[in-house]
């Protein structure tokens, strides 16, 4: 196996497995925001450290998702002119390279864009559930 194809299985490897990550984040986060009752809480503070549990994870993952992309696309790129430097001019392999090589940058991008989408998502309905916190019962008002 040639250092391109590991790489490529190694950097798909890790962007499957952030976006198998964000999936279980924003399913359990959505079917949490649904069903929490905020009278349960007795402090404004743990209702919001439940309400946020994981969500740094999902931002984290929607941050970093493109610079794994990148990093495959980079090293792909510079795998495919250390092999057209050795083997001479050969334009179909420098493209079957480069597109193989950009890749790995549209799967981050895929990984990041519904993660980035969905964290502010949920971080809105977690807003308004802090807000409906703060005006239930006669509690703290803003």
């Amino acid at each position: 196996m040639d250092t391109r194809a590991l790489v490529d299985i190694v950097i798909i490897s890790v962007l499957g497995f952030m976006s198998i990550a964000s999936l279980a984040i924003i399913i359990n986060r959505a079917f949490f925001l649904r069903r929490v009752d905020i009278a349960q809480y007795t402090t404004l503070d743990d209702l919001e450290r439940s309400l946020t549990r994981y969500m740094h994870l999902l931002a984290s993952i929607g941050a970093n998702a493109p610079y794994i992309g990148l990093l495959g696309t980079v090293i792909g790129i510079m795998a495919t002119f250390s092999v057209l430097s050795m083997d001479g001019s050969n334009i179909s392999g420098v493209m079957k390279g480069l597109s193989s090589a950009l890749f790995a940058t549209g799967l981050g991008l895929v990984v990041a864009i519904p993660s980035v989408f969905m964290y502010n998502t949920l971080l809105r309905g977690i807003k308004n559930k802090l807000v409906e916190w703060k005006l239930s019962d006669g509690r703290e008002r803003i």
